[in-house]
Formats: structure tokens, C-alpha cells, sequence
């Protein structure tokens, strides 16, 4: 599934993440299993409130790998098309 990152429309973390799950433009959510979970369980919480689907087995570094930035991600969400 976190192939689908490199060819979807996406947006790189928890400010532009939390928009997109408030705003209904997030289809899908990758969490860092590694990121702290102040910063991740508030996304979650907003995700299971939204009825998005989570991913959250992927550590900071393959989820910033796979969205082609130098930096680990601690959320990323897909976008819908």
C-alpha cells in the first residue's frame, strides 16, 4: 500500500493532514508506527471520526522514502482523486 504514495496526490504532515481529514479530501492516512503518539493519535482519532481507513505500519523514514522527501513523515494523507 505505501507504493500508492508515490503516484497519488498526497499531502506531508500532521497540520496538512489534519486539514485535509477536516476539509474531507483524505482518503487514506499513513501514520508512523515510530512517531511520537501525542503527535499521531489526535490524527487517528480524527480519521476514526471521519471513517478514513489508517496504515500505521510504516516507521518515519519509509513513509518520507516513499513520498521522495529527504525527511522522515510522521503523517501523510492521500488525497482523493
Amino acid at each position: 500500500m505505501i507504493t500508492e504514495l508515490t503516484s497519488q496526490d498526497k499531502v506531508i504532515g500532521v497540520k496538512q493532514s489534519r486539514k485535509a481529514i477536516r476539509e474531507g479530501r483524505a482518503c487514506r492516512v499513513y501514520l508512523a508506527c515510530d512517531a511520537d503518539p501525542a503527535i499521531t493519535e489526535p490524527v487517528a482519532d480524527s480519521c476514526a471520526a471521519a471513517g478514513i481507513p489508517v496504515e500505521a505500519d510504516c516507521t518515519m523514514s519509509q513513509l518520507g522514502q516513499a513520498c521522495r522527501i529527504t525527511v522522515g513523515a510522521s503523517v501523510v494523507a492521500v488525497l482523493k482523486a
